[in-house]
């Protein structure tokens, strides 16, 4: 086996130049750093997802915003561009669900509460409404509701 003088440093030879400019063009044929890189969701996708998951077409984009900040904060963000383009998430399904229809921040680490009033769980207990929200003028509760 023949040996490199020393005076030759091995990066400057012919064989490291070809093997190297092989390797990229590889690299660059295959796909490769690209398919590296982390999946992203962003706002208008994860409202689509959320409008599919909870039946409801009628969701405040500024809050899927707050929620999508919060998911990704979350460390969910890979999963949830993964079950947005038809991963097997269910778990992950089921929080989106939950964070509309409760309106608190999917995020374990905040105390942050997306919205209260207009979470999806007064619409679907229509004999209830948010605490603090007045049911009408003085004295309504003393009257039968109209039918």
């Amino acid at each position: 086996m023949a040996q490199r003088a020393p005076s030759q440093p091995f990066c400057t030879t012919r064989r490291f130049v070809l093997v190297g400019g092989g390797t990229l063009a590889l690299a660059t044929v295959a796909g490769w750093p690209g398919s590296a890189y982390a999946a992203t969701i962003d706002v208008e996708t994860f409202l689509t997802l959320s409008q599919t998951l909870t039946g409801n077409e009628d969701l405040d984009a500024e809050y899927a915003s707050q929620f999508l900040k919060a998911f990704e904060a979350a460390g969910k963000g890979d999963d949830l561009a993964s079950l947005a383009a038809g991963g097997d998430h269910q778990q992950l399904a089921n929080e989106v669900v939950a964070a509309w229809y409760t309106g608190v921040s999917p995020d374990p680490e905040s105390e942050e509460v997306v919205t209260y009033t207009d979470a999806l769980m007064w619409p679907a207990m229509s004999y209830t409404k948010p605490m603090g929200y007045c049911g009408g003028a003085m004295g309504y509760w003393a009257d039968p509701p109209a039918t």
